[in-house]
C-alpha cells in the first residue's frame, strides 16, 4: 500500500511475526480498531495464534509463508527482537514493515546498537568489542569490574556474566562459547528506567512517561510510573529516546532502557524494537496503549494520547508463582488480587507454567503514589511475592 492510500480501512489485514504474549496483546488492540490480524508462528498453540484471525504455522524464515503474509497484509510488525531481519526485508518487498529489517538488525547486535545510540547523541557505558579472547588483553583496566555480554541473542539477563578481572573475563568468554561479545564497565547505578516511544510513518513521534524498573534475576519484576523520577531525568530520557527513534528513521513502537547513575547522569543501556514489558502499564494507565499505537502506525492512523491517567504500575507474573513450597502446582489467588481496588489481571493463556516463564502481568493504579505503593504491597502479599 502506498502513502496515498493511507489510512488503511478497518477490515484490512495487519501481520505479526511471532506468536508470544506481545503479539497476543497487539491482536486485541488491532481488532478493537476493526482490523484483522494474521500471525506467523510455528507453534500451533501460541498465545497470539489463539486469538488471531489467521494463524500461519511456519518458521519465521519460511519463504512461502512470508510471501503469503506479505500479500495478505497492508503492514507487518514483529513481537520479538530476535526475528530474522531478513524476513522483514523480504516482507518489505510486498508490504510495509514497522519496524524495518535494518532497524531490527541493529537492535540485535549490541555493538551496532551502542554505536547507533552514540551516533544519536545519547551516551552509553564505556565498552569494548570482544570477538576473540586476545581482544581482552587490549581492553583498558577501566572496564573492570564489568559485564561480559554476548553481542547477539541475549535477553532477560541471559548471555551475561559479571567479571572483576581480566582472567575472569577470559573464563567467561569461554563459557559463552567464544561468540562475539561486548565488555561493558559496571556503572554506579542508582536506578533503571525505560521510555516507550511511537514514531509514525510520517516521522511524527510521541513518548510515554518513563517507568522506573526493578529486575530480579535479570527479568523485569516491577515497573512503576509515579513521581519518583526527577522531572529533569524524565525529560532527558524521553528526549533521548525520541532522538534515537529519529536517528534510526524508526517506524513503530520502540523501547529504550536507561541507567540513572548516582550523580544523576542518564545513559542508555539498550533498546527493544517492539512494545516492551515496562510499557504494559499503558494498557490501563493511559488512554492509548503501546499496542494500539503500533496498530495505528501500521494502519497509517494518527498517534494517540500518551499522558498517564493516574499513577500506575506493572507487576510481572512468572511461572514460579504457580508452585508452592512443596513444589506442587497450584493456581494463584486471582480473586484475592482482583479484590484489591485499581487492579487488572492480564494472563497470556500459557498452559505450561515454568520457573522464569512470563505467564502474565497485573496492572495496578492508584489515585496517588502512596496509594499505588500500598496496593502493590497488598497484591504482593496475596501472591506471596517478595518486595522488589
Amino acid at each position: 500500500m502506498d502513502a496515498g492510500s493511507l489510512p488503511a480501512a478497518p477490515g484490512s489485514w495487519l501481520g505479526v511475526l511471532g506468536g508470544g504474549q506481545l503479539g497476543r496483546m497487539f491482536c486485541h488492540a488491532a481488532q478493537a480498531l476493526g482490523y484483522r490480524v494474521a500471525v506467523l508462528d510455528p507453534d500451533e498453540s501460541s498465545p497470539a495464534g489463539m486469538v488471531a484471525d489467521r494463524h500461519i504455522r511456519a518458521a519465521y524464515d519460511d519463504p512461502q509463508a512470508l510471501d503469503a503474509l506479505g500479500r495478505l497484509c497492508v503492514a507487518v510488525t514483529t513481537e520479538f527482537e530476535n526475528v530474522p531481519a531478513g524476513s522483514l526485508r523480504r516482507l518489505a518487498e510486498l508490504c510495509r514493515t514497522a519496524p524495518s529489517g535494518d532497524a531490527v538488525a541493529i537492535a540485535q547486535d549490541r555493538l551496532a546498537e551502542k554505536a547507533y545510540l552514540q551516533a544519536s547523541g545519547v551516551p552509553v557505558a564505556a565498552h569494548a568489542g570482544v570477538r576473540q579472547i586476545s581482544d581482552l588483553d587490549a581492553c583498558p583496566d577501566t572496564l573492570f569490574p564489568g559485564i561480559l555480554k554476548t553481542a547477539r541473542l541475549g535477553y532477560d539477563g541471559k548471555g551475561q556474566v559479571r567479571v572483576t578481572s581480566r582472567e575472569q573475563a577470559r573464563q567467561a568468554f569461554e563459557s559463552l562459547n567464544a561468540v562475539d561479545c561486548v565488555l561493558e564497565a559496571l556503572q554506579p547505578l542508582s536506578y533503571e528506567i525505560s521510555v516507550v516511544v511511537a514514531r509514525g510513518l510520517d516521522g511524527h513521534a510521541v513518548s510515554y512517561p518513563p517507568s522506573r524498573n526493578v529486575h530480579r534475576d535479570g527479568i523485569l519484576a516491577l515497573s512503576t510510573v509515579d513521581d519518583t523520577i526527577a522531572p529533569a531525568v524524565a525529560d532527558l530520557a524521553r528526549e533521548s529516546a525520541l532522538r534515537v527513534a529519529q536517528h534510526l528513521d524508526y517506524h513503530g513502537v520502540l523501547c529504550v532502557e536507561f541507567f540513572v547513575l548516582s550523580d544523576g547522569a542518564v545513559i542508555a543501556n539498550e533498546m527493544a524494537p517492539r512494545p516492551h514489558n515496562s510499557g504494559h502499564y499503558t494498557q490501563d494507565g493511559c488512554l492509548v496503549s503501546q499496542f494500539e499505537q503500533q496498530a495505528r502506525i501500521m494502519a497509517g492512523l494518527p498517534l494517540g494520547d500518551t499522558d498517564a491517567l493516574r499513577p500506575a504500575a506493572m507487576l510481572n507474573l512468572l511461572g514460579d508463582l504457580w508452585f508452592g513450597a512443596d513444589g506442587q502446582r497450584r493456581e494463584p489467588d486471582w480473586a484475592g488480587v482482583l479484590a484489591v481496588p485499581g487492579t487488572r489481571l492480564h494472563l497470556y493463556a500459557k498452559a505450561d507454567a515454568r520457573p522464569g516463564r512470563k505467564m502474565g502481568h497485573i496492572n495496578i493504579l492508584g489515585a496517588s503514589a502512596a496509594e499505588l505503593l500500598a496496593r502493590i504491597a497488598l497484591v504482593r502479599g496475596i501472591l506471596g511475592l517478595p518486595d522488589a
